[in-house]
């Protein structure tokens, strides 16, 4: 009851929604959850993320001859220039490769193997009479095939070929499963934001999906054969021989690379983001320069081979990419202030 020194209270009128039926949610972000309800959706989305990569990776590994032959692409396309001083011989059986091994000049012409570069020898049954000899019979090889690689791929053990089947399958199983799972991760996390946020994160995965695919291009068709061919030369500048190489590890090396190189490429669409959302600004982003071109290095050197002229090509688009974010931001901010200028002369 009020007291006759005090004025009844009164309600304020709460203003009438003029569109009592619109998602407000919608513009302004979803509806608020509790904390369980969040894990809740969390486990869902961990669940069906995993199911798609199994699924993703039981195919794979149905289709592993396939996707090797992909793998394997790279390597066989890769081209090499061998020193003037050394010749290199293949000894054959059938269609696989025993083994390479590299001879001087001065040996070369001891065995009589003339001038050519690269010189293939095909084991053979020779008739001798009434008996049959072995024999190393030479075999023409072209000038395209003598700049080849051919370098084998074998496994080493007893369980190398289920690692090599498990390896393969799985980064297959993360690229083909990856759209569903971010489009799980999309669903969780969109809820949250608003209108404006969500349509940069739509330009975001559009861009983002198209850069990782130009990264993985560019280092399947370019950088890799660049990169196998300078591990070669830099063994034989040692003086060694290479004769084959694991399966497992070559694997290995060129899916990190190539999955490396396509994150690398993204760097754009996650700086520009957040540029969008006020957290990262022209200022900063050119603060960080020098910063950036030490992390390109770095990622460089981990995820190619330990050679300068590698890491230089890996770094280079990496910084070019990292520029162009520079100046956008850089545009985006002097096209803000010229629209904040026209509001205030208005």
């Amino acid at each position: 009851m009020p007291t006759e020194t005090e004025e009844p209270r009164t309600e304020e009128p709460q203003a009438e929604d003029p569109h009592p039926d619109y998602d407000h949610s919608h513009f302004e972000g979803g509806p608020v959850k509790t904390f369980l309800e969040h894990l809740e959706d969390l486990r869902w989305v961990l669940i069906k993320s995993l199911s798609a990569i199994g699924i993703a990776f039981t195919v794979c590994l149905l289709a592993g001859p396939q996707v090797i032959a992909i793998v394997k692409y790279p390597l066989l396309h890769a081209k090499i220039k061998h020193p003037k001083n050394r010749q290199f011989v293949t000894l054959w059986a059938g269609t696989n490769r025993l083994f390479n091994f590299q001879l001087s000049r001065e040996q070369g012409a001891a065995f009589g193997l003339g001038t050519n570069p690269v010189n293939a020898f095909q084991i053979a049954l020779v008739p001798d009479g009434t008996n049959f000899i072995i024999k190393a019979v030479p075999q023409p090889v072209s000038a395209e095939e003598s700049e080849h690689l051919n370098i084998p791929l074998e496994n080493i053990g007893p369980v190398g070929g289920f690692i090599v089947a498990t390896k393969v399958a799985i980064y297959g199983g993360i690229v083909l499963a990856s759209p569903f799972v971010f489009y799980f991760v999309a669903a969780f996390v969109f809820p949250a934001l608003k209108m404006m946020e969500r349509k940069y994160v739509y330009r975001g995965l559009f861009f983002g999906g198209g850069l990782f695919l130009v990264g993985v291009t560019f280092c399947y068709f370019f950088l890799l054969p660049l990169a196998l061919t300078a591990s070669v030369q830099f063994s034989e500048w040692l003086g060694f021989g290479v004769s084959l190489w694991r399966a497992e590890d070559y694997i290995s090396f060129v899916c990190k690379f190539m999955l490396g190189m396509g994150l690398g490429f993204e760097l754009p669409v996650v700086i520009l983001i957040l540029v969008k959302m006020g957290v990262l600004n022209y200022s900063m982003l050119s603060k960080g320069r020098r910063y950036m071109i030490v992390i390109s290095f770095v990622l460089g050197a981990v995820l190619t081979t330990p050679e300068v002229v590698t890491q230089v090509l890996m770094a280079l688009p990496l910084l070019a990419l990292y520029e162009v974010s520079i100046w956008v931001a850089w545009y985006w901010e002097r096209q803000d202030r010229k629209r904040a200028l026209a509001g205030e002369t208005t």
